[in-house]
C-alpha cells in the first residue's frame, strides 16, 4: 500500500518565518566575511601593468598572488613575486633571481648565482631569437653596478628582475628587496580567459 508523505503548505507561524529570514542573513554574513578574508589574507588579485615581465606576463592580465605562502618559507629562485615599491609608490611584479647569501652577477644575457651560470628556459626562446641575429637580449643595464657595487644579496632579501630584460626596472635599478615588501607570489593568471594558466616558477 502506498504511503503519502505531505508536503507542507506555506502556512508557517510568523516566529518561523523570522528565524528562516534571520538564518538566510547570517549565511550570506558569513559567506561575505569568507571572501574577504580570502582576498585580503591569503590571495589577491592583481593587474599586470607595463612591459617588464614579456613574454610571460602582458599588461591588463590579471592574476591571482598567493600572500601566504612567505608566511611559511623564503621566496626560491624563478619564482615570479609581487612587492611593493616605497620610492615608486607602487607595486612590481619580477621574477626572484638571487636569495640571502647568493652571488649574483648579470653581464649581458649571461647571469652567474654563485659563479654558475643559471638556465632560464622561461625566456630561453625570446634569448636564442636575439643570439641568432648577433643581438644581445639585454641591452639595459648589468649587475653590479656603480649605484649597487655590492653583488651579495643579504639576509632577508632578494635580487629580482624583469623577464624583459631591456626594459625592466628591478634590482639592477632599485637594488634588493626586502622580505618585508613581498605581498606575495603569482600563482595564476586568470584573465583573459584564453590565456588562463598557471604560472611556473
Amino acid at each position: 500500500m502506498e504511503q503519502h508523505i505531505h508536503a507542507g503548505d506555506s502556512q508557517k507561524p510568523p516566529q518561523e518565518h523570522k528565524s528562516e529570514a534571520m538564518e538566510w542573513i547570517k549565511a550570506i554574513v558569513i559567506a561575505v566575511v569568507l571572501v574577504l578574508v580570502i582576498r585580503w589574507l591569503l590571495f589577491a588579485p592583481f593587474i599586470v601593468d607595463g612591459p617588464s615581465m614579456h613574454p610571460n606576463f602582458y599588461t591588463g592580465e590579471r592574476i591571482i598572488v598567493n600572500k601566504i605562502v612567505y608566511d611559511f618559507r623564503a621566496p626560491k629562485h624563478s619564482e615570479v613575486v609581487v612587492f611593493h615599491v616605497p620610492s615608486e609608490g607602487r607595486d612590481f611584479i619580477k621574477r626572484v633571481i638571487g636569495v640571502p647569501g647568493d652571488t649574483v652577477k648579470v653581464e649581458g644575457d649571461t647571469i652567474t648565482v654563485n659563479g654558475k651560470v643559471i638556465e632560464e628556459p622561461y625566456i630561453q626562446e625570446a634569448l636564442d631569437e636575439k643570439h641568432k641575429n648577433n643581438q644581445l637580449y639585454n641591452i639595459e643595464k648589468n649587475f653590479p653596478n656603480e649605484q649597487f657595487p655590492d653583488g651579495k644579496v643579504p639576509e632577508g632579501y632578494v635580487f629580482v628582475l624583469g623577464d624583459n630584460r631591456s626594459n625592466s626596472t628591478d634590482s639592477r635599478a632599485i637594488g634588493y628587496v626586502p622580505f618585508k615588501d613581498i605581498i606575495g607570489r603569482a600563482d595564476l593568471v586568470f584573465w583573459p580567459v584564453k590565456d588562463m594558466k598557471l604560472i611556473g616558477h
